[in-house]
């Protein structure tokens, strides 16, 4: 009888079942089919399929979406992250900034979230393309407010003045997880040079934003530390979500994270002097960031 409890125990464990409060909406819907007509005739990405985001459903039937840039290749291979990792054999596309321009403007946003890939065979990472998309938008789609999602340049300062000097609203650049796990999670990162893009970013007078996942084996007092962290560089903006294993390959979800624990981050991040904390299992970088400025 106590063999037959414990093996009913590992079959309903929160490792490999996914709980009731991670249902998230099926893409589909008229909006959606516009927005997807939208993407493919400007050839353009988005973050929401390429790291198969769990929110696309809910987000592209309210007609906003996350532009990727800079290709579908990535430099990196970050173990969380559903990208292709590679050597993008292709230059920069500079017609990509007109294209993701367009598409905004078809789309109506009024708040657009631009992110890439990692692109470390190049000095400048791609941010040129960065700066040329967001002085676009600001020129031809009025009141749009621009944020931009960025790698860490391998640092360099050079390339996060490019894309600080075309001004985006919002410089967002993710911590991820804890610096016990970087090795794992992030192995080509470092985790204070990720605190200083932020810090650069805010010394230079820039609303800032971070965000991190629960779930990869963090513990949480290491989540406050970390909350502390970008708070100690003046961080306006957290985002808190539950990390989901988008493929067998990918590193293994540890734990599912109750909302409770969600609820209480939310809280002491507000205590810590964050000005806007966005936290709950299915909580992305871009979700519900048109209300975050």
């Amino acid at each position: 009888m106590e063999i037959q409890e414990t093996q009913k125990e590992k079959t309903v464990s929160p490792r490999f079942q996914r709980p009731e409060w991670l249902k998230a909406k099926i893409p589909g819907g008229k909006e959606y089919v516009r927005l997807d007509g939208i993407m493919r005739s400007h050839n353009l990405r988005t973050v929401c399929e390429e790291a198969r985001c769990p929110n696309m459903g809910e987000c592209w039937n309210l007609g906003t979406a996350t532009f990727m840039i800079l290709g579908d290749i990535c430099t990196r291979s970050c173990g969380f992250c559903a990208v292709k990792t590679g050597r993008p054999d292709y230059g920069l596309d500079w017609d990509e900034a007109r294209r993701v321009v367009e598409a905004v403007k078809l789309m109506k946003i009024r708040h657009a979230v631009i992110t890439s890939v990692n692109r470390d065979e190049r000095k400048d990472g791609g941010a040129p393309i960065f700066a040329e998309t967001i002085r676009l938008i600001h020129e031809r789609v009025p009141g749009c407010k621009v944020e931009v999602l960025i790698p860490d340049f391998k640092g360099s300062k050079e390339a996060l003045d490019i894309v600080l000097a075309a001004k985006p609203d919002i410089l967002n650049h993710n911590l991820e997880t804890v610096p016990r796990l970087y090795r794992t999670v992030r192995p080509q990162a470092n985790y204070r040079q990720s605190l200083e893009v932020l810090d650069r970013a805010k010394k230079k007078g820039f609303v800032t934003k971070t965000g991190l996942m629960l779930g990869v084996g963090e513990r949480t007092e290491e989540i406050l530390e970390v909350m502390s962290d970008a708070r100690a560089v003046q961080c306006d903006i957290l985002t808190l979500g539950q990390y989901l294993q988008p493929t067998k390959e990918h590193l293994p979800i540890d734990r599912y994270a109750h909302p409770d624990e969600f609820k209480m981050l939310k809280e002491e991040g507000l205590k810590m002097g964050f000005r806007h904390v966005e936290s709950g299992p299915l909580v992305r970088s871009s979700y519900h960031a048109a209300g975050q400025v």
